[in-house]
């Protein structure tokens, strides 16, 4: 009889983990103490202490200035129009103190159920919480379910957690598929993009979108190597590209090169995602789905963003839909800035509904 070989074919053979190399793993597969911070929380937290961000998580910035104005109360209905990894939807659910409801949306399909899953386990159910998978542009539509809102919050950010997994595409930092898209599973990838776009195009955006002081020289490199029939697939052929075309740039330094990769990467982003279209549309409707009295926080992180809330602001202020309007940006403190430096670009304006 010929020996059954069923067994041994449905026991997989042991394999040792990968040794957790040093106190920050530079691969981001290799970072299983950061990627289980449930079970790793003392090491997750020596890497908070330290300043960085752990990979897989997301930390909220400028959180106690948004509580502060937001001032919540139990019995509100709040919208958090991007749910993340959920860090400032936990401290709003604190405040309604099990009394109300928070809606919140995100349209990233994989992060989503991850955060919906963490917030489950802490005890925020569809009881209080309403998770929607949707672009915050539409805000519109959960009124008739919601009723109007009493407090709303976006935070424009990208999360960590996307820049720092490569698989998503959007470090220049890590080699991975150039994609940029907040949802791949819709519209089209940067490396598509790319393929089509014309010399003007990608100059134009990479000003209006990041304000590249290179620009010029950044899209001539891009299009010469895409006329020559070189395929611009992946992040670091895209950095290599940048990095070739600015190192004989006179006065250009090996940091100038770093921002400008980091600006292109951006452009690319905010088009790819029509982040600045999205980002009108919400503003656009936000007075409609607030109650007299409601109050709106925005959380940005680039000119071109904050430009736009604070052109909103104002003209709905002028117009009289809004009583109040910050005077000025609020930016994360110092004390903050050393703990998370990725809150030293983040500028806070709120307004207050009439």
């Amino acid at each position: 009889m010929a020996p059954d070989h069923t067994l041994d074919e449905q026991e997989p053979k042991y394999q040792r983990r990968v040794r957790y190399k040093g106190t920050h793993p530079k691969n981001f597969k290799d970072k299983y103490k950061e990627l289980q911070p449930e079970r790793y929380a003392d090491d997750v937290a020596k890497i908070i202490q330290k300043g960085n961000t752990p990979a897989g998580m997301h930390i909220s910035i400028c959180v106690k200035e948004i509580l502060e104005f937001l001032q919540i109360t139990p019995g509100q209905t709040g919208l958090d129009a991007t749910l993340g990894y959920g860090g400032h939807t936990i401290e709003m659910l604190k405040c309604l103190n099990s009394k109300g409801r928070l809606y919140a949306t995100d349209v990233d399909p994989f992060e989503l159920p991850r955060t919906k899953d963490r917030l489950e386990r802490l005890g925020y159910g569809p009881e209080i919480l309403e998770i929607k998978q949707m672009n915050f542009s539409k805000i519109d539509q959960i009124i008739p379910e919601s009723g109007l809102f009493n407090f709303v919050l976006a935070d424009l950010g990208i999360s960590s957690m996307q820049i720092d997994n490569p698989e998503r595409g959007f470090s220049f930092k890590y080699e991975g598929p150039l994609d940029l898209r907040l949802n791949p599973k819709a519209g089209y990838s940067a490396a598509s993009l790319l393929k089509k776009i014309s010399l003007d195009e990608l100059q134009e955006m990479l000003i209006e979108n990041a304000d590249e002081p290179h620009a010029g020289v950044i899209a001539r490199a891009i299009i010469s190597n895409i006329r020559k029939g070189i395929i611009i697939s992946t992040t670091t052929e895209l950095r290599n590209i940048i990095k070739d075309a600015l190192k004989f740039v006179p006065h250009v330094k090996k940091d100038d090169i770093k921002k400008s990769c980091q600006r292109t990467f951006q452009a690319l982003r905010i088009d790819v995602n029509k982040e600045f279209e999205v980002l009108d549309e919400f503003l656009e409707k936000l007075p409609d789905v607030m109650t007299p009295g409601g109050r709106v926080a925005i959380l940005s992180f680039h000119s071109g963003e904050d430009r736009r809330v604070k052109k909103s602001f104002r003209q709905y202020f002028r117009e009289g839909v809004y009583r109040e309007i910050a005077p000025d940006p609020i930016r994360a403190s110092a004390e903050e800035c050393h703990i998370n430096n990725r809150a030293r670009s983040a500028k806070l304006r709120w307004a207050i509904k009439s």
